[in-house]
């Protein structure tokens, strides 16, 4: 008989199939165990109140089972599709005939940041583990929280959505409570590009009623405002107070100058009287 078809018989005389050679029994062999598929995501940011999910996919599981455990309590989230915890917000997501079992968590806080496992029922049971790190996602304007800005310049505005694991859908501008009119006004111009996560607002030519408070508001991030005073005239006394550092710098200024001019005028003094006394006592 030619080697495809070849049987063996055993010492006791029974016949060996060949998926039964080497003393192996067929749900024992390599092939036919459960394993991991190690392509999927392990280490997962998401935003806080931003539902997320952590994807296991499991070759060959045969009739064992998939649970999800959260590791910090050891507490069985999931077994199969069923839920087995109190907290609603974990849910088990499986379509027949896929390797992929989904825990979805729903508006995740920051206390959920750790590690979960996804776990098989084989003996010993295998399991996999993946991190989740929540954050909060918030939006920064660059610059000093309060702006005073001469009647005629430029306001310019640069805001930047920080911790956040994708690009904003969108990000809105406003004045005070209403969304910036780009029609109302002409000069109003907002550039915003998502895979670096900023927007910049410009209003050139800014007049005294462009005043107000400006916001910037990504999707499914934490806002940033920033107060902008436009005023008229060149020295305005109110801009002194833009920034506590310079109010100070500039309150003191003319105390120096002062100073200054004092110890220059007796220096120049000194110069002159100081050696025509001592020529007129020589004599």
């Amino acid at each position: 008989m030619g080697e495809r078809g070849r049987i063996s018989r055993d010492t006791d005389g029974s016949i060996e199939s060949p998926s039964q050679s080497g003393n192996l029994n067929y749900w024992e062999q390599p092939f036919s165990q459960p394993y991991f598929d190690n392509a999927t995501r392990r280490d997962v940011t998401a935003t806080v109140g931003q539902m997320t999910y952590l994807h296991c996919r499991v070759r060959n599981l045969g009739d064992r089972s998939v649970s999800w455990i959260r590791k910090r309590d050891l507490h069985i989230l999931t077994v199969g599709i069923l839920t087995y915890t109190n907290d609603q917000r974990f849910q088990s997501l499986h379509s027949d005939g896929s390797d992929e079992w989904t825990l979805r968590i729903t508006s995740p806080q920051i206390k959920d940041s750790g590690t979960y496992e996804c776990q098989v029922s084989t003996e010993p049971k295998i399991s996999q583990g993946f991190q989740l790190n929540v954050v909060i996602s918030k939006a920064k304007i660059i610059g000093n929280t309060e702006m005073y800005i001469r009647s005629g310049s430029d306001i310019n505005l640069t805001c930047v959505v920080l911790e956040t694991p994708d690009p904003p859908s969108f990000i809105y501008w406003y004045r005070d409570r209403d969304v910036i009119n780009y029609s109302g006004r002409g000069g109003i111009s907002v550039v915003t590009e998502k895979q670096t996560r900023t927007s910049r607002l410009l209003i050139s030519k800014a007049q005294p009623p462009d005043t107000g408070n400006y916001t910037c508001a990504p999707s499914a991030s934490d806002s940033a405002s920033v107060t902008v005073h436009v005023l008229n005239g060149e020295h305005p006394a109110a801009m002194q107070h833009g920034n506590s550092s310079n109010s100070a710098v500039t309150r003191l200024l003319p105390i120096f100058l002062l100073f200054v001019c004092h110890s220059i005028q007796v220096l120049l003094v000194t110069d002159v009287y100081v050696p025509a006394r001592v020529v007129k006592f020589t004599r």
